[in-house]
């Protein structure tokens, strides 16, 4: 199969499980919001601390991908080697769980420096103390997620994605409304859903860990060694900037959302179904980030540098084409799509003159989700970590509450959600520009004299 078969396969596999995750928060949003407006308040706000916690532990482990994918690439001789370093990374996956459920536990500042009332902070406390519940085994099954990944056999984890939905969704209706000897609990009973959904996926894991043929070679299933600090070091050095990389991004978004809401309930419901769409949107480049990930470190890990560069461009190829196709699918059925979401004529307009904006944010977020994912091949995790935080905080964010509520030079300022989307656009744009750049040096240069391939410090 030609090397963009290999990727667009990798790339479906891995949407269709992303698509089923999200179903995850479709379900909890539909069940919180038939239970009480007050459930669902408290689910808004406890999910949007729980993906900032997980998102960032869950960076931290992903980052990963390349270092297995190389070993992988390396070939016979290599694989005892990623055995031991997936034990390695147990530490690693132990020393994120514990910072994230003590976030988890402990969420009092974030709660009061954002303004929640302190009549919803109880429920979102107990919210959050159950999910810190299910922190540990969910970013243990994203750690088997990624193995899968970087052996190029995304489909078994993408199966349990998906066969867990027929166990989430009755679940959180069951211990959300109550029943059959359970208390209604409602946003409560969502977070408790989660917790029996994540840990069943990780004893799926478990045991397919031990009896399948694919991972035999690896010799994962043999005893722990002794922390390896050095070996624990370089994941660190990698996966605490990508995981750090994402959490910006996602709290761009989150604290987007709390400055929009003071311009009124039209206006934070017409974002709240762009940035709905966004997300969607996204998923299609972030797995095609995930199989052209996997397949460059496998072809660096080969000694193929020349043959992984041949990658990156296929998969710059298929992500452009499908983000302009997607774009201009959006621009031309953009009403059509905010009447899918609400009824309501005033949101429906502003949702489609901020779905404009959205085609043309959705060609950067594209393009720059692949240049990360990629960097991450040739140890580059840093650098992003420092143009995320000026870009998206900086013009982004910060560009985005000057235009809505200050003005910048000859623009008056706006008071409308459109603010936030042109900023964000336009440091997205900026990312699009300035990332290939980076990426196609770091390729170039790749591996650096007397360094083996699949050996290189992060940077």
């Amino acid at each position: 199969m030609s090397e963009r078969g290999v990727i667009a396969r990798h790339a479906g596999t891995v949407l269709a499980g992303q698509l089923a995750v999200m179903a995850y928060g479709m379900t909890d949003t539909i069940v919180a919001g038939r239970y009480a407006p007050e459930a669902l308040a408290a689910l808004s706000v406890g999910s949007a601390v729980y993906i900032t916690v997980f998102v960032a532990m869950m960076g931290i482990l992903q980052a990963l991908l390349p270092v297995w994918a190389e070993l992988h690439g390396a070939g016979r001789g290599h694989e005892a080697a990623l055995g031991r370093s997936v034990r390695q990374a147990l530490y690693l996956a132990a020393i994120a769980s514990i910072a994230g459920v003590a976030g988890l536990l402990a969420p009092g500042f974030l709660l009061d420096a954002t303004g929640v009332p302190l009549a919803l902070q109880g429920e979102v406390r107990r919210y959050l103390a159950v999910l810190a519940l299910a922190l540990p085994a969910a970013l243990l099954f994203r750690m088997y997620s990624t193995l899968n990944q970087s052996l190029g056999k995304p489909k078994i984890v993408t199966w349990l994605q998906i066969g867990s939905l027929g166990l989430k969704v009755p679940l959180t209706i069951w211990f959300a409304f109550g029943g059959l000897g359970l208390p209604a609990m409602g946003a409560v009973g969502c977070a408790w859903a989660t917790v029996v959904v994540s840990i069943a996926l990780l004893v799926v894991a478990v045991w397919l860990l031990r009896t399948d043929d694919l991972y035999r070679p690896y010799a994962i299933w043999s005893r722990i060694e002794p922390p390896d600090w050095a070996a624990i070091g370089r994941f660190a050095r990698i996966g605490v900037p990508a995981g750090l990389t994402i959490m910006v991004e996602v709290t761009s978004f989150t604290l987007m959302a709390l400055f929009v809401s003071r311009q009124g309930t039209v206006a934070a419901a017409a974002h709240q179904i762009v940035s709905n769409l966004a997300a969607v949107m996204f998923m299609t480049p972030l797995s095609l980030a995930i199989a052209t990930s996997a397949r460059v470190s496998y072809w660096l890990g080969a000694g193929q540098p020349k043959q992984a560069r041949a990658v990156i461009r296929t998969g710059f190829r298929i992500g452009l084409t499908l983000a302009v196709a997607m774009a201009a699918t959006l621009a031309l059925t953009r009403h059509g799509i905010a009447a899918i979401y609400t009824s309501d004529p005033a949101v429906v307009a502003v949702a489609t003159g901020l779905l404009g904006w959205l085609a043309l944010f959705h060609l950067g977020d594209a393009t720059q989700g692949l240049c990360v994912f990629v960097l991450r091949c040739y140890r580059v995790a840093v650098l992003p970590l420092v143009l995320y935080s000026l870009l998206l905080w900086g013009v982004g964010l910060g560009g985005g509450y000057l235009l809505a509520y200050v003005g910048i030079g000859p623009w008056a300022a706006m008071h409308t959600p459109a603010a936030f989307w042109i900023a964000a656009t336009v440091s997205l744009a900026l990312l699009a520009l300035i990332l290939p750049v980076i990426l196609w040096r770091a390729a170039r240069r790749w591996p650096p004299p007397g360094a083996p391939a699949h050996a290189q410090p992060a940077s």
